[in-house]
């Protein structure tokens, strides 16, 4: 089996049940953003140290990562179909749970964070931008079409992740972050 099809050169793509549409179609634009973001993620972890205490951060990210790409194709389902890992309630308390628990080992917020820090904690805060623009498509999707609130919560909660992520893997990293200083 060949990789490519060329059935897209014309400038439209399938959907999940092989319908199609156009490239620039808001069911594209939202699925494709979060596999942009999922790639930045996987950026972000291959800078983290080959060393046993990095496992459970990877095993959270595993998850994180397999979660974003079924929500890609929920996104990528048209109207009306359904797939068969639609995002849950325990989905998005696995984002908050981690969330909190990486949060108690790091100094209280005083300062605006800049993106930066390690290479690890910089690609964790350019996948939390993407993740934003990610949450706005599947917005601007959700009305011409019926998204699961379940996304919207998932990908807004993402981004809050992916912050402390970025937090997290500075901290434990012994990386200072870069904070905002009003001159």
């Amino acid at each position: 089996m060949k990789i490519y099809t060329k059935t897209g050169d014309g400038g439209d793509t399938s959907l999940l049940y092989g319908v199609r549409v156009a490239k620039t179609d808001l069911r594209v634009e939202a699925y494709g953003t979060c596999d942009e973001a999922n790639s930045m993620i996987g950026q972000a972890v291959s800078y983290l140290p080959k060393d046993p205490m990095w496992d459970d951060v990877r095993q959270i990210i595993h998850v994180v990562q397999t979660k974003l790409f079924h929500i890609g194709a929920e996104l990528a389902t048209p109207a009306g179909k359904k797939v068969n890992w639609s995002i849950t309630e325990e989905d998005v308390k696995h984002l908050e749970d981690a969330i909190d628990r990486w949060e108690e080992s790091l100094p209280a917020l005083t300062n605006f964070v800049l993106p930066g820090g390690s290479p690890s904690g910089a690609s964790f805060h350019v996948a939390r931008t993407i993740a934003r623009r990610a949450e706005r498509c599947a917005v601007a999707l959700k009305k011409e079409n019926e998204v699961n609130p379940l996304v919207m919560r998932y990908l807004n909660r993402l981004s809050d992740f992916l912050f402390v992520a970025a937090r997290y893997v500075n901290a434990k990293q012994g990386t200072t972050e870069p904070t905002f200083h009003q001159n």
